[in-house]
């Protein structure tokens, strides 16, 4: 991202993930639900959150200009959770996505960040469309598509993948005026 640019909102802060997040994204990825429902990314040391992060993450920023995002809570500075825009294959757009520590879970964190970054697609970086995709078994996550205005598409396969996933979509156009 340009110049590392941060956002907040009325709680939170929302950074580009750097290698400095290394420890939290080592912890996120290995989180009970982040493994479910969006799999075991072989990180098993701080070392390895280092390469996911230098291999998987920042290389986006350097094309693309956007990624994924730490959040951060305003109230005590403690990183909670993770979202973002991701260029995956498969997709003929950029897909949102997130994730938080099981103790920050159901307090609202997750809506807040990802509206801020759905709004940032279209508003600051210039995406018309934005996609999700989901496992069907992970209903919390299709919860909060909906309510961040999010139409069910189809089910599908990503590359390499043989999970049956639902594809979601939003349009620039379902943004409040």
């Amino acid at each position: 991202m340009s110049n590392a640019t941060v956002f907040e909102t009325t709680r939170l802060i929302l950074k580009p993930t750097d290698l400095d997040d290394a420890t939290f994204i080592y912890t996120l990825v290995n989180t009970p639900k982040w493994i479910k429902f969006i799999g075991d990314r072989k990180v098993k040391s701080i070392s390895d959150a280092k390469t996911y992060i230098a291999t998987k993450m920042l290389p986006q920023y350097k094309k693309l200009e956007f990624g994924n995002f730490t959040v951060i809570r305003k109230s005590d500075g403690v990183k909670i959770g993770s979202c973002g825009l991701y260029d995956r294959e498969g997709l003929n757009s950029v897909d949102i996505g997130f994730a938080f520590l099981p103790d920050y879970e159901k307090k609202g964190y997750a809506f807040e960040s990802t509206q801020k970054i759905k709004e940032l697609a279209f508003s600051e970086f210039g995406l018309t469309k934005v996609l999700a995709i989901t496992l069907k078994e992970n209903l919390d996550s299709q919860k909060l598509l909906k309510k961040l205005s999010f139409k069910f598409v189809k089910n599908m396969n990503l590359p390499n993948n043989p999970e049956t996933l639902m594809l979601f979509a939003c349009k620039a156009s379902s943004l409040p005026v």
